[in-house]
């Protein structure tokens, strides 16, 4: 058997057993009956087997030409796989993409993303859509979700952007009246203000080291139904509550806003990019992904832990 396995024999071989003979096979493939024929003679001599049965009526495979042939379209099927996934790659940009975020992030990290990709690409036209609703990918023809927080659907395809810190914040003025001594456990009746877009607003699981925790059950004074509404209140003095870092990590710097118990943490969360089921992932929104994920890097500081689709 030669060294060199020779794909374009394979095509050959798979044609004529599809075509049913010789000239359909060369047909089909655009070649003369005489090409197909030799390549047919070369593979057997190669194999040391015999593939076809000719007679002068038909054409037939023997049982190790049934089993070769079964072999074949795997092997030309995973060959198209890795050229169509190479041809992807190598695309640039094209037509439209559409895209849901919510809100919050949206705002603060995929809005500027848009622009850089815009800018990079300025023949791409971008749709896009915040909000804190769940959408169809595949009846709203979506190219991709970001999801803020725990994927409710483990089996959606999806690629981790990275991860967020849960704040509790405060404006100076109302920080100023928590009263002294204050601690995660004795917070309840701290002027909350609960987002009803969460899934349970009113309970808070504080930690502090490796095994100290405290769960609050808080007594809110005001709830909202949207995380801007209750980001908004937060800032119009009405009382404290907690936000993704990404929201206040601006405010906390310039003094805006103040973080309550900063020796505590709560529960992080993770950033997620959702993908409708295909076999291939357009050029447009690798390549947004690509600077989404740069945009999470420069906001965080650190390289996140390995990215991968599951």
């Amino acid at each position: 058997m030669s060294d060199f396995l020779n794909l374009n024999r394979l095509i050959f071989f798979t044609a004529v057993v599809e075509a049913g003979s010789f000239t359909a096979a060369a047909d089909r493939l655009g070649v003369a009956k005489a090409v197909v024929s030799h390549q047919i003679a070369r593979l057997e001599e190669e194999l040391g087997v015999t593939l076809l049965m000719r007679t002068t009526r038909r054409l037939h495979a023997t049982e190790e030409g049934n089993l070769f042939y079964e072999r074949c379209v795997i092997i030309l099927r995973q060959a198209e796989t890795a050229y169509g996934e190479m041809s992807q790659r190598n695309a640039e940009p094209s037509g439209t993409l559409t895209l849901t975020a919510p809100l919050d992030y949206g705002a603060a990290v995929v809005a500027p993303t848009i622009a850089a990709y815009l800018l990079a690409y300025p023949q791409m036209r971008v749709d896009v859509i915040f909000d804190d609703s769940v959408s169809d990918l595949i009846a709203e023809r979506i190219d991709l979700s970001i999801r803020v927080g725990w994927l409710a659907d483990s089996s959606q395809r999806a690629r981790r952007l990275g991860t967020f810190e849960q704040v509790l914040v405060a404006t100076p003025s109302v920080a100023a009246r928590v009263p002294a001594g204050t601690v995660p456990a004795t917070s309840a009746d701290l002027p909350w203000i609960a987002n009803g877009a969460l899934k349970n607003p009113l309970r808070w699981t504080f930690s502090r080291g490796q095994t100290e925790t405290v769960t609050v059950e808080t007594r809110p004074i005001m709830t909202t139904d949207k995380t801007p509404a209750s980001y908004a209140c937060m800032l119009a003095g009405v009382g404290i509550s907690v936000f993704p870092d990404y929201m206040v990590d601006a405010d906390i710097r310039a003094g805006t806003i103040t973080r309550l118990f900063p020796d505590w943490t709560l529960p992080q969360g993770g950033i997620h990019a959702v993908f409708p089921p295909a076999r291939f992932r357009p050029a447009k929104v690798r390549a947004f992904l690509d600077m989404l994920v740069l945009a999470e890097r420069k906001r965080t500081r650190k390289t996140p832990e390995a990215l991968r689709d599951k």
